[in-house]
Formats: C-alpha cells, structure tokens, sequence
C-alpha cells in the first residue's frame, strides 16, 4: 500500500492548507481550485487531505456508500436492511482526464432494460467519490460537457443517469478539488463560478524554504513509512481539530452584522449572481469553526473574501484572476465607519491566532514539534497573490503612417527609425479594441475534440443516423434498435410482450456538432507592418480572433516572422491567455521573410498531426502580403519563395484565412495573391468584423470545395 505524503508536512502554501481544510470542516463550502504553475505539488497537497478525513459510515455491501442512520431512499442498492453499517475511510477517487461520461456518471445495460426491464447499473466514479474526496487533476483539460456533468453533480448532491426514457439516481456529495495549469487553458468563467474557492500556488523563492522542501521530499522517497510515522502525532492532531470544527459548525451564529458585511464586500467588487455572498458565507462560517469560535467576525469575513472571491472578479476572458486586498480593506473600513456596532465579546482565544491557520496549535505553527517549517506538498511551493490585470498599453499615434511606408517594405538598414533596439525593432504597441467576429470554419466533417467551431461527429449534437457501436455502447439509438430486432423475434421463439434484444441488434446514435480546431496564427511583425496605427489594428484584430478561438474551445499557436527568419512565439496551446500575452508584446520592424512564415507553420502542423490527428487546423495567415529578405546568388525572388511554400500548404490540405492588413490609397493586391496560392480566403480588417455584409464563411467553404474538385 502506497503511503501518502503527511499534511503536516507540507512546507509553505498557506493559502491552499486553509482552503482545503475549510471544505474538511464544511464541505458544503463548495470544493477548490488550485491553480498554479507545474512543478508546485498540487497534486501532492490534494492527495494528502483526504487521509484527515474522519472515518464515514456505510451500509454493508451498499456500492453507493449509503449512511446507515439516513440510507437514500433511491439508492439502486436499496432498500436497506437496519444495523448493518461498518466504518470505513472515506476515499480518494480521482477522475482522469481522459474519462468517458459513463465512467463518470455510471452507465445502464441497455440490452437488460430493453428485453428484462431490468434497471441494470453500474456505478461510475461518482458513486465511489460519495461522501469522500473527488479529485480531477488538469481540470481545465477536461471535455466541457464532463465539468457540467460534474458541477452538477456538486451543486445538486446527487447523480442523474438518463439513457431513452430509463433513469437512476443516487447521491453523489464530495468535497470536490481540482488542479490545473493556467498555461494550458483556462476554465470558462461560468464554471469557474462553480468552484467554492480558488488558490493561486507558485513556487517558493525563499532559499531556506526549498532546501527545507527539498530536504523532506529525500527523506520521504528514501522512507515513506518511516517519514509518515515521524509526523503522525501532527497528522493526528489535526485529525482532532477537524472533528471537533465540524462539531461545533452547526452552532457558529452568522449575524446580521457579518452578513452585511458579505453583501458589501461582494456588491464592492460587482460580483455576478448571488453565489459568491452564499460561498463567503459559508467559508466565513468554516473559519469560525476551525478557530474554534461560535461567532463570526471582521477577519472571517476578510478570509473569506480572499479565497471565495478572486475567481468571481474576472470581467473578460483574457482577464487573470485576482483579489485587490487593499479595496477589500477599504471597504471593510467604510463598513466599519458606517456601522460602528463591536464584535460580541469573543471571550477567550480558540485554537488559532487567525483565519489563515497558522496559530500555535495549527498545522506548522510555532509548537510544531522539532520546529519543522510549515509547508507545502512537499514541492516547496507558497501562495502568491494573483497579479491584477495588466491595463492595455495605450495606442499611441504616430506620424508615419502605413500609406506613408516604402511599398516594397523597409530596406535594410532603414528599419531602425522609430527608436527601437538594433536591427530596426520597435517597441511593442498596443492593440486596438477587440470586436466580434465572424465563425472561420474548416470545410468538411470532422471528428476531433468537442468545441464550438467546425461541423464534426461528436457524441453530443442532433442525431443524423445510426451505426453499430464501436466498444462500449453510449448513447443508444432507439429506433434503429427496435427496427434491427424486429425481424427476427419468431426465431428467437418470442412468447410474451417483451422484445427479444440481442447484442447484434443494438445501434448507437451518430451525432453531428461542433469541433475544436487548431487555429495556427501567422502573423508578420516586419517593418512594413510597423506603423503604430496599423499595428495597433492588427493586433487588435488578432485579439479578437483569439477571443473567438477561447470561445470556441480551439488550440491555438502563434508563429511572428520578422528580420530573418520566423518564430514560433507560442507552441500549440489551450491557453488562449498566454497567446493574448505574446501578440501583446510582439515588437515589430525588420525585413519580411513571409516564405520563412509559411515554412515555419508547415512544420508546426506537420507535428501536430503527429501529436493531434483528430483536431483539424485552420492556417490563419496575418499579412500585406509583401516579401523583402536578403536575395540569395541566382536563386529565387522572396515572393517567388513565398508562392512555392504556399502551395506546399495547400497541397497538404490545409483550410487557410489570409487577413488582408495592405493600406493606402495604392494598394498592390499581394496578400490576395498569396490566398490564391494557398487556395484558401482573403479578407480583409473590415471584412472579418461580425456585422461585415462579406459573406466570409461562405466564401471559406465554397473556396475549399473547389480546392478539393481540383
């Protein structure tokens, strides 16, 4: 049997110990996010909770954990015979992210219930989560429609199978904690909402802190059972404090007074909806109990605040997490200044100096015995405070204007005269307001991962037609079904009203919906894009398509080509956040190796086909369609290079969008040159808006259709 990692040896991350501690105390607090960089030990500090958890009574032989004193009355296990509970620890179950939806919820035995009438269950992973811990690793990795059915689940307290008009339900409450990695994707903000509490986690850069960290996680790996053994007493001990915080919860007094406080604090802040007051209140409550007191005050609320909210606060996409502590301060004070009202006498001091944990007696405190530093999941991490979202740079104007540039782009030496660093860079400008754009598909049926973009085979959507399953059989079509077991019912030697269904009979739905596509960004960053305005207007329209990509649940990469050679600034990605930080900081100036771009983003695609055969690319190239780069000794012109890469991408197939950024009142027409070549779209700035009369789309398809017929 693997030993977990001690709690309470866990060095640093005192945000992230409080938060999951709270949802030992009440789980109805709502479960955590954890979010943080790799290598932080998220995964360790998860794990390790779940051995403080008290023991849970369960009715014997009961696959849903049914409580013996309240056994669910729709349990599919039930009904329940009296006295026969026993005691077990309550579980760890860990949902990976490749799960299908019937690992998840469970799933029927259609042929039974079909031909017996019998409601055959197997229980998924939720039922083996009840009344323990459900842990999902790269939670933001997870297929959109299996974080709804989990939230779901969360919020409601209960599973509900569905499979053509049969149905089972059994309870399913877990304290729920998730992980991910901002820099592959954020979660939508609505199920963001969903999560109780957030932690941001980043590693420590204290120095005695790591090698403390360092120390232990040796020690651990040398040993595990012997290093358990020397931090029992203090896992122990916090055993006995979560108890006896759960013990006295239910008579912590959450007054008018602090409720007010709560509806200030989240109506300060312009939360949406009414969860986030819920939460706060809930946590405030938590904090109470764990510091042992029956009231709750000014510093339970603040706690509360700082863990409850910073999820909630983000406005756009694109916007990172955060708290403002100091607002929060302010308007607990203006509180404080128009309701004057004290505290009741909080009477002596409970088990913890704060709402942060860290008191004498909490975990890693000052009577840690041997002096052991507090830390975290043994990785060496601690809690930072999300940064506050960056403002955009101001777009500045500037005399040189994109009509006023050398048609044939910057010669060499000339790139330089805006300021910037040598070789002709300039520094970054911001992007122009984003705007809504128009859906950019990939002709054709795909089968890639679910989103919101390209038509493709999905396993939710509306029922085209039907097939035999291939594995496991998940969405049952019912009429095809009937209609392949009909015949053959006299044979079978059918006597009663019940349908003789064999395996051979049964057919699964074909779905049609929506894909997720890899949108690759070409974007030239050369000197003939280096006008302020202009550049400005690109970015800002290359933000809003990443904005769209976000949106449409796409992968994303970005490729800048500039000077000599092109770039690959972003990797394929789901953080269409960390795409968004890139093209902000994206200098320009130099020649223009257009033919370098094209070649840079064959090769990406070629990889990710390897990598991500399913998910289809859509190649979106940014350009006035001009090529200068140093000519080599009798060889072929920079456009002539650039027209024999483009057509390399089109004979692989690739759905292309080239993004017209050519201004002025003289206009050579080059990037619809190189969309020809690519035999994919031109459109222009305008074009690409929403409202634009253009019919994009339809230009897209029809475009690649003859592609194919050629």
């Amino acid at each position: 049997m693997t030993t977990t990692y001690p709690f309470s040896a866990i060095v640093g991350m005192d945000g992230l110990r409080l938060a999951l501690l709270l949802n030992a105390v009440s789980p109805a607090v709502g479960g955590v996010l954890v979010r943080g960089e790799k290598g932080t030990a998220k995964s360790t500090a998860v794990r390790a909770i779940a051995s403080l958890l008290p023991e849970v009574d369960v009715v014997a032989g009961c696959r849903f954990s049914c409580d013996p004193a309240a056994p669910d009355p729709s349990c599919p296990d039930g009904p329940h015979e009296p006295d026969t509970g026993e005691a077990r620890p309550a579980r760890m179950v860990e949902l990976p992210v490749g799960a299908s939806e019937d690992r998840l919820v469970g799933a029927l035995d259609i042929e039974r219930a079909l031909s017996d009438g019998v409601k055959a269950f197997e229980p998924g992973l939720l039922a083996d989560a009840h009344r323990g811990v459900l842990y999902v690793d790269e939670v933001n990795l997870l297929h959109d429609h299996l974080i709804d059915l989990l939230l779901d689940a969360a919020a409601m307290g209960a599973s509900y199978v569905e499979r053509e008009g049969v149905s089972v339900r059994h309870a399913a409450r877990f304290l729920l904690v998730g992980t991910m990695n901002p820099e592959e994707g954020e979660l939508r903000p609505q199920l963001l909402d969903r999560f109780g509490l957030t932690v941001e986690v980043a590693a420590s850069r204290d120095t005695d802190e790591r090698v403390e960290v360092v120390r232990r996680r040796l020690a651990y790996d040398e040993d595990p059972e012997g290093f358990a053994a020397r931090w029992a007493a203090d896992e122990d001990a916090l055993r006995e404090r979560i108890a006896a915080a759960r013990a006295l919860l239910p008579g912590v007094r959450l007054g008018d007074r602090a409720l007010r406080q709560i509806a200030a604090v989240c109506a300060g802040f312009e939360v949406d909806g009414m969860r986030a007051d819920i939460v706060t209140a809930r946590t405030a409550t938590a904090l109470a109990a764990w510091a042992g007191r029956t009231d709750v005050r000014t510093e339970d609320v603040r706690g509360a605040a700082l863990l409850a909210l910073p999820h909630r606060r983000r406005r756009a996409p694109f916007d990172a997490p955060g708290l403002d502590e100091d607002k929060l301060d302010e308007i607990l004070r203006r509180f404080e200044e128009d309701d004057p009202e004290p505290d009741p006498d909080p009477g002596p001091e409970g088990p913890d100096d704060g709402p942060d944990g860290s008191g004498p007696e909490g975990p890693g405190g000052a009577d840690d015995p041997g002096g052991r530093p507090e830390g975290g999941a043994g990785d060496g991490t601690r809690e930072q405070a999300p940064p506050a979202a960056p403002e955009p740079e101001p777009s500045v104007p500037d005399q040189r204007t994109a009509e006023h540039e050398p048609a044939g782009g910057e010669a060499e030496g000339n790139g330089g005269t805006g300021g910037g660093a040598a070789g002709g860079e300039r520094a970054a400008v911001g992007a122009a307001e984003p705007f809504r754009t128009r859906r950019l598909d990939v002709p054709g049926l795909g089968e890639g991962a679910a989103g919101r973009r390209s038509r493709a085979r999905t396993a939710h959507g509306r029922t085209t037609g039907a097939r035999r399953p291939r594995g496991a059989l998940s969405a049952l079509h019912l009429t095809a079904t009937v209609r392949a077991a009909a015949p053959h019912q006299r044979a079978r030697g059918r006597r009663g009203p019940g349908l003789l269904v064999r395996r051979d009979d049964l057919r699964e739905a074909v779905r049609e919906g929506r894909e997720g596509n890899l949108v690759l960004f070409v974007v030239d960053a050369s000197g003939s894009m280096a006008a302020r305005k202009r550049m400005s207007a690109i970015k800002g329209a290359v933000l809003s398509l990443l904005l769209d990509a976000y949106q449409r649940r796409d992968k994303v990469g970005l490729i800048t080509f500039r000077g000599a050679d092109a770039e690959l600034a972003l990797p394929p990605t789901s953080s269409v956040d960390a795409a968004a930080v890139r093209l902000e900081r994206l200098p320009t100036g130099g020649r223009t190796p257009l033919a370098a771009g094209l070649l840079k983003a064959r090769d990406v695609l070629r990889v990710e086909r390897l990598r991500d055969p399913s998910r289809r690319p859509l190649l979106v190239v940014v350009t006035d369609g001009r090529a200068t780069e140093a000519r080599r000794s009798g060889g072929a012109t920079p456009v002539e290079r650039a027209g024999r890469a483009a057509r390399m991408l089109a004979g692989d197939g690739i759905a292309s969008v080239v993004v017209d950024c050519e201004s002025g009142p003289v206009r050579l027409g080059l990037a619809g040159a190189l969309a020809r070549e690519l035999r994919g779209t031109p459109v222009t700035l305008d074009e690409l808006r929403a409202d634009s009369v253009t019919a994009l789309v339809r230009d897209v398809r029809t475009v690649s259709t003859s592609r194919r017929a050629a």
